[in-house]
């Protein structure tokens, strides 16, 4: 037979792989330990992908159904450098802006809320007084949790309407209680949603505009104007409102756009979700150097394994494919592991949260992608050194 006819075997794929799982077997808890790191890194991205993909497709979520048409224009200083009070026609100075669609106010009002007169004024709740008109909920896509809202007729009486946090602060649980504001006793009617835009109004208690200047002195002047017009028109509307408020003194209204702190808190997600990405590469490249660790005791505990291979006609390259299988075994073990952890984290914690589970493909194929760079980095080195080893000195070595 001709020395040219003689060639090296070669393996098949599915013999590599059995080589590879080889080693694995015969270490399972050294195995379980190494792919834990690479678990953990993989868990830890594919989690705070999915969390801050959930956290946005929520907001956005928000956002749509809120809508992002709103604007609010408040009192702010005087020019004298004391507190501002709008005119009491601003609402209707801005309902003839041509764009605008909506058009409500509240005014505050300085008068202590009580759960009864046996409460001092000073250990009052904590929960402050705004007068309401009956559209206030329509304009703000507010909603009544328990009981209904200010009517025409109900805004004439000692009736209020309570935002969750101030009826828990109250202690009022429910519709028909009463609750004292100032010196009159006023029966509670309904409480709120939370008021997703205007999360100020979930700590107040909500009277009728002609209630409160018959029973708690209130002077008529709007606080707080909120505005709708059409999506196209918002930022002409906004550059104007201050001036049809309040045309002799624009500079004392300030003028904001609710739906721009749900856009704000997005984008600070974002930041957060690079910052913990960079944590779980820390843990994805401390797992790989665990597997790398593992990789080089396995060449040094079956030296003579892999000199009676070597010694039977086993090549230098099937000696570092074998190697580098078994690193890309074990790194995927952790990957596939890790990817499912993060899975089942992001489900988990969306769902408890209320938000629409969203888990991009592209965070898992990458966090497995990343799995197998990891594996082969960390495996090149001792299958190099396997590779290197002379049949004589391994099936020597003790």
């Amino acid at each position: 037979m001709s020395s040219r006819s003689l060639r090296p075997s070669r393996l098949s794929a599915a013999d590599i792989l059995r080589t590879g799982a080889v080693g694995l077997r015969a270490r399972r808890a050294r195995v379980v330990l190494s792919a834990l790191g690479i678990a953990i890194g993989i868990a830890t991205m594919v989690a705070v992908v999915g969390l801050s993909t959930s956290s946005r497709a929520h907001l956005m979520a928000q956002l749509d159904r809120l809508g992002t048409n709103l604007l609010t224009a408040e009192a702010n200083e005087a020019p004298d450098g004391g507190p501002a009070k709008l005119p009491r026609n601003a609402v209707a100075m801005v309902e003839r802006i041509g764009p605008v669609q909506q058009a409500t106010a509240t005014g505050q009002i300085s008068a202590q809320v009580r759960r009864s007169d046996a409460v001092p004024l000073d250990y009052a709740a904590g929960v402050g007084t705004q007068a309401a008109r009956p559209d206030l909920l329509r304009t703000l896509g507010a909603r009544v949790g328990e009981g209904r809202w200010l009517d025409r007729a109900g805004e004439r009486l000692p009736v209020v309407v309570l935002g969750p946090v101030a009826a828990d602060r109250l202690g009022v649980t429910g519709p028909g209680e009463k609750i004292m504001i100032k010196d009159t006793w006023f029966v509670v009617t309904g409480i709120l949603e939370p008021v997703e835009l205007v999360p100020a109004l979930d700590r107040v208690a909500l009277v009728g505009y002609p209630a409160a200047e018959r029973y708690l002195g209130f002077d008529g002047h709007p606080t707080t104007i909120f505005e709708r017009s059409s999506d196209d028109s918002v930022e002409d509307v906004q550059g104007v409102l201050a001036r049809s408020v309040d045309p002799g003194h624009p500079g004392s209204v300030s003028v904001s756009r609710p739906s721009d702190a749900l856009a704000a808190k997005a984008t600070t997600d974002e930041g957060l979700t690079a910052l913990m990405l960079g944590l779980g590469a820390v843990a994805l490249l401390v797992g790989g150097v665990g597997v790398a660790n593992t990789m080089v005791i396995s060449v040094l505990e079956r030296r003579q394994e892999i000199g009676l291979r070597r010694a039977i006609g086993a090549t230098r390259g099937a000696i570092r494919t074998q190697f580098l299988t078994e690193s890309l075994l074990l790194s995927a073990l952790g990957g596939v592991a890790g990817a499912a952890l993060g899975a089942a984290a992001t489900w988990g914690f969306a769902r408890a949260q209320g938000w629409l589970v969203v888990i991009p493909p592209w965070a898992v194929a990458g966090g497995l992608g990343a799995t197998l760079v990891i594996g082969v980095i960390a495996g090149l080195y001792p299958a190099v050194r396997a590779s290197r080893l002379h049949p004589t000195v391994a099936l020597n070595a003790t």
